[in-house]
């Protein structure tokens, strides 16, 4: 079993996020979270997977001055791209209504940066996903808000929570990346990482 070969390496998920650590859980590997604190900001010339490639490679970088021959530290950022501009996390209610409103009745992308690093090398990929919502009204916008607080969340929603089984009308790509990690793409590239 591969996960047998990963499991030979420490491994470090810098994510306060649940949902990575459950899918990364749910692949059978033994890892651990730790988090490092950094100025999280990106140049305003970046687009899209620009931006997303860009803060997972910068959040993994806080980690090279430590990291040791055995170990492994994934790290992922989540943006959502949606009208020629990020859509980051709801700074409150007010917040997340007009970002929620941006989304209704419109399709957007959910961009995933995933960057791995040892002591020897440091790769990093990303994964996009195309979601389309059906039009939510403004009482539905405030009941998600009200009844699931996503202001930890890019794009001011969770795709496994009500929002997403009750607007969500299609999607195009992984349905984990919209979660925040494309798992089937960090297995591939975890299992590459340790073969060369």
């Amino acid at each position: 079993m591969i996960s047998d070969e990963l499991n030979k390496y420490r491994i470090i998920l810098a994510s306060r996020s649940p949902r990575r650590a459950q899918l990364l859980s749910e692949l059978g590997l033994r890892f651990e979270v730790a988090i490092k604190e950094w100025p999280e900001f990106y140049p305003d010339y970046l687009k899209g997977e620009e931006i997303a490639l860009y803060l997972a490679k910068e959040k993994a970088n806080v980690f090279k001055q430590d990291i040791k021959v055995d170990e492994i530290v994934i790290t992922a950022d989540t943006i959502v791209w949606c009208n020629g501009k990020v859509l980051d996390k709801p700074s409150g209610k007010e917040d997340a209504f007009k970002i929620l409103k941006e989304v209704s009745g419109n399709t957007h992308e959910v961009i995933t940066g995933v960057c791995l690093l040892s002591a020897k090398k440091q790769v990093t990929f990303f994964s996009s996903t195309k979601v389309t919502f059906n039009e939510l009204d403004n009482k539905e916008i405030d009941y998600y808000i009200e009844n699931y607080k996503p202001f930890d969340k890019a794009g001011a929603y969770g795709i496994q929570e009500w929002i997403g089984i009750a607007a969500c009308s299609n999607i195009e790509g992984s349905y984990f990346n919209v979660m925040g990690l494309p798992v089937h793409m960090v297995y591939r590239e975890l299992k590459r990482f340790i073969s060369i």
